[in-house]
């Protein structure tokens, strides 16, 4: 797997938005591609991932971190969640929330909650209680 670029969320959503306002604007592809190009200081394949990109992420909007842009060696298969376009794959990644990651480390110690018991003590050094 060969990384070719990655665009992070919050251009995907600033060009998500430029898009929109130029759609609305009743603009045509071609402008929209050439106002973002501008906009955003992309040009030539790197804009044209950017588009594409953009559409992957009108998808994915939720918790969305970034999308990879990556090209596979021969032989290799696109991992599960990447869109394929013309040989290209754009692979978006999500944010993984902090509940998610007390939830499968729940699972795989097979306890509820944070964990109970560990090092007590009375207090004081040696663990006595000084009276």
């Amino acid at each position: 797997m060969k990384s070719i670029t990655e665009f992070a969320s919050f251009t995907l959503s600033k060009g998500l938005k430029s898009k929109e306002a130029l759609a609305a604007e009743g603009k045509s592809a071609e402008e929209i591609q050439t106002a973002i190009g501008t906009d955003f200081k992309f040009e030539g394949e790197k804009l044209n991932y950017f588009m594409k990109a953009l559409d992957v992420a009108a998808q994915n909007a939720t918790q969305l971190k970034r999308i990879l842009v990556i090209g596979l060696n021969e032989g290799e298969a696109p991992p599960a969640k990447a869109v394929t376009v013309e040989n290209i794959h754009f692979l978006p990644e999500f944010v993984q929330t902090t509940a998610t990651t007390f939830e499968q480390a729940d699972k795989k110690n097979h306890k509820g909650g944070r964990g109970k018991g560990g090092k007590g003590g009375k207090g004081g050094k040696g663990g006595k209680d000084r009276s």
